[in-house]
């Protein structure tokens, strides 16, 4: 099994590109099936999650042709309407296909989902809102099985919490429903935002794009004909790649960024004590001489996001002072705690809250990744660390980041992969 070997306390420096997100991605890849024509995807990270979603409509029927970071799909001769179990469970963003395979098809059958172990992330919210477009569904034999033979129809949407997953859904899901969908409390993410502006380029009715109301004019059961789409650039990326400055006391530059979606892990990072230039989709991260202690709570967008929790985490071990992090969107976000703990970090967890004080130094050490941001907080970590450290189970990291040991060797880090025990 593959894992990276870092050799810790080298200083920085250079110029890194951000790949396409891979969160905008994968809902776009499943918008495609609203659609009986060819479609162009641009700037796609070069990830297993994409290319499992992709394989996963070449299952279906679909046509697939994919190299690196474009993608032609065909999604015209699908003949199914079940994701098996065998691809769905090695990613949780396979529900996405649900919403968009009923309102083309009058029918689909999806298989739970897996994913990273985070905690309980559940689908009842995208199944009440599905019923309440007129949808029969019924959970059967570890599958969700799903009915709206004359078509989905405009409803009134409530979530009784934000969900990014389920407002995607339910937005490729309205697309072709009869009438008038409105969503409230919908998620607000950039990632949302784009999947909405690629709907709505292809002729549908969508407004309030990027609050919290969305209203949207079903097609009736009209496919519809999309543009090219080039993803947009990866905020948590980005957000790691800044971590990595912050942490080794490094300036790095960062380019296809954008600066307005990772304004909070910037404000975070300032009140650290780091600087940045900020020029057009450019932004170079100044370190700060001595790293301050931070107080964050994971939120929704625009509030500092859970995804990036565990990277600043890392950054706070070697703060001069005590940090309060609050996880309040996953229950189980903190089980890199004690693999960070490994290598010398002084971290306590009561509840949903961890106090981390900064110490000295990091020690390398063996250790094992957990989930996808939890691995790069553990290569952070390690960056620092004094002596070799070993990251093992780095699928997650293939999961969500484009070629991050390439990327980093680039920057000057001492990191190589590596296969064995």
């Amino acid at each position: 099994m593959d894992y990276l070997q870092i050799n810790g306390g080298r200083k920085l420096g250079g110029t890194v590109t951000i790949s396409g997100a891979k969160n905008a991605a994968l809902p776009i890849i499943a918008a495609t099936i609203l659609s009986d024509r060819p479609v162009t995807l641009t700037n796609l990270p070069n990830v297993v999650d994409i290319r499992t979603l992709l394989k996963l409509l070449g299952m279906l029927g679909g046509e697939v042709a994919h190299d690196n970071t474009r993608a032609e799909i065909n999604n015209g001769a699908i003949n199914s309407t079940k994701a098996v179990y065998e691809i769905v469970s090695q990613m949780r963003a396979s529900i996405l296909v649900l919403g968009p395979l009923l309102a083309r098809f009058g029918e689909c059958e999806v298989s739970l989902p897996g994913g990273c172990a985070i905690g309980q992330r559940p689908i009842d919210l995208h199944l009440k809102a599905l019923e309440a477009m007129g949808a029969h569904i019924e959970i059967k034999g570890g599958y969700v099985r799903a009915e709206a033979p004359e078509g989905l129809k405009g409803a009134k949407i409530i979530f009784d919490k934000i969900t990014v997953g389920g407002t995607e859904n339910i937005v490729m899901a309205a697309a072709l429903a009869h009438g008038t969908t409105t969503i409230l409390n919908a998620a607000k993410e950039p990632e949302v935002v784009q999947l909405c502006e690629m709907i709505r380029d292809a002729g549908v009715t969508i407004e309030g794009i990027g609050t919290s109301e969305l209203r949207i004019e079903g097609t009736g059961g009209e496919p519809l004909h999309f543009k090219e789409v080039e993803i947009i650039p990866d905020r948590i990326e980005a957000g790691t790649y800044l971590c990595a400055g912050a942490i080794t006391g490094s300036s790095i530059t960062l380019e296809k960024v954008d600066a307005g979606h990772i304004r909070a892990s910037i404000d975070k990072l300032e009140s650290m004590g780091c600087s940045f230039d900020i020029e057009g989709d450019k932004i170079t991260i100044h370190p700060a001489e001595t790293i301050r202690p931070v107080n964050l709570i994971t939120t929704e967008y625009p509030g500092f996001p859970t995804d990036m929790q565990a990277q600043f985490m890392a950054v706070a071990t070697m703060a001069e002072g005590e940090s309060l992090i609050e996880e309040r969107l996953f229950e189980n976000r903190f089980m890199h705690v004690s693999e960070l703990n490994r290598l010398g970090a002084d971290i306590w967890l009561k509840g949903s809250t961890a106090a981390v004080k900064g110490v000295d130094k990091l020690y390398g050490a063996d250790v094992m990744a957990t989930d996808l941001r939890a691995s790069s907080a553990l290569v952070l970590a390690a960056l620092v660390a004094e002596g070799t450290t070993n990251v093992r189970r780095i699928y997650h990291l293939d999961r969500g980041y484009d070629d991050l040991e390439g990327k980093l060797s680039k920057l000057g880090a001492d990191i190589v992969r590596k296969s064995g025990k």
